[in-house]
């Protein structure tokens, strides 16, 4: 399947999928996207096959007695044909060496023959790399595991629903009534997502392993500062959108005065009021630890009980909660509380994280290159991605009035 068929036919099912949704024909929707998805996956899996034949093609036939395998001058093994080129111990070393000296990675360990994909640009990580580095942003992350994640290719719709199905009490042999779901939609963005680093080691010094443990650390650290900043305060334009960028449904936005230079007790309750029962359960307070400490801790209610707890458990770390409710402390993602503020700023809020979707368009790629200002050297992991509240019936904003 050439570029220009896949592209054709994938156009043609985004419009009738799009057809259907407009039709209010959800389900004839997805099936559509599925058809989408099947197509993707096949293109993909044919460009794969395509570049694999396009490196033997390129090797030169070796000896009889080198039956499997060819050596280098270095000493290095080739395999002459993996169903995963980036997970081989060659194409390890040749990526690391691309990070720690910019030499470019060897033509016939790419996919340079192959029809061009975004996820060719750069150096594509290592596999085995890269699922570590995803495992170490969901072990180290405060907010992405918290949120839910998919992967949907970048420009598909997705059908949401504004309401809650009810069930009734009906009598025998009577049915229910049928109730009608207003239906929205979300679509997802390509947003490149671009994570600088620094790689200080020497490659003369430097194995595999010792320089995997060291990239991995970085990215993952790049990475989790970059996407939760994101999702808590995303503009939306060019990145995806975060929650405080959302507008809470009316009622569930708490004013603070501009002349308040201390929460009360009233505020928190009141915060507390505004979310709707039926969204208690998964619902978190989020706050900096600042605010917390400082406006939180301390408070009581009418009897005298502090309404804000802390939990040790088995391992020592601490668990916060504010009426029962647990407390997540997002670092610097948000302003803390101030007495005097020169915009309207929300410095806390109430939300469940699983109403917030996180789209992975691709996968990681690298790059490398030479800043000709300042002459570093900057390498960047970059990624395709969106996010976006699909239900914001759990969000209760505490906004600062300016002045």
């Amino acid at each position: 399947m050439t570029k220009e068929i896949y592209n054709s036919q994938r156009k043609k099912l985004m419009d009738e999928a799009q057809k259907l949704l407009d039709e209010g024909k959800t389900d004839e929707a997805q099936a559509k996207m599925k058809e989408v998805e099947a197509l993707d996956a096949k293109f993909e899996e044919e460009a794969r096959i395509q570049a694999n034949l396009n490196a033997l093609a390129g090797q030169k036939v070796a000896a009889p007695a080198a039956a499997a395998q060819s050596v280098d001058l270095s000493g290095s093994a080739k395999t002459p044909d993996v169903l995963d080129r980036y997970d081989t111990d060659e194409y390890k070393r040749a990526f690391m060496n691309y990070v720690l000296t910019g030499k470019k990675i060897p033509a016939e360990l790419t996919n340079a023959d192959a029809n061009t994909k975004t996820s060719d640009v750069g150096a594509a990580i290592p596999t085995t790399t890269l699922q570590k580095i995803y495992e170490k942003i969901e072990a180290t992350g405060m907010i992405l595991p918290r949120v839910t994640h998919t992967s949907y290719k970048g420009g598909v719709t997705v059908p949401t629903s504004s309401a809650k199905p009810t069930a009734s009490w009906v009598a025998e042999g009577v049915g229910s009534d049928k109730q009608k779901k207003a239906l929205g939609s979300i679509t997802f963005a390509y947003h490149k997502l671009r994570c600088a680093i620094s790689m200080s080691l020497e490659v003369s010094i430097v194995t595999y392993p010792m320089f995997e443990s060291q990239f991995v650390a970085n990215v993952a650290e790049a990475m989790v500062k970059a996407e939760e900043q994101a999702i808590i305060s995303g503009s939306g334009s060019g990145q995806p959108k975060g929650i405080t960028k959302e507008t809470a449904v009316a009622g569930q936005n708490i004013d603070i005065a501009a002349a308040t230079t201390a929460l009360t007790y009233k505020d928190i309750t009141a915060a507390e009021a505004a979310v709707p029962q039926a969204y208690d359960a998964g619902a978190v307070w989020c706050m900096t630890k600042k605010t917390f400490f400082e406006q939180i801790v301390g408070m009581v209610d009418s009897n005298g009980q502090p309404v804000a707890r802390t939990n040790y458990g088995m391992n020592g770390k601490p668990v916060y909660s504010l009426f029962g409710r647990e407390v997540v402390l997002v670092g610097d993602y948000l302003p803390s509380f101030a007495a005097s503020v020169t915009a309207d700023t929300i410095f806390a809020f109430i939300f469940d994280f699983k109403d917030y979707l996180w789209n992975e368009n691709l996968g990681m790629t690298f790059r490398k290159y030479t800043d000709n200002a300042t002459d570093d050297e900057v390498t960047v992991a970059l990624a395709l991605v969106d996010g976006k509240v699909v239900d914001k019936n759990s969000l209760v904003t505490l906004t600062k009035k300016k002045a």
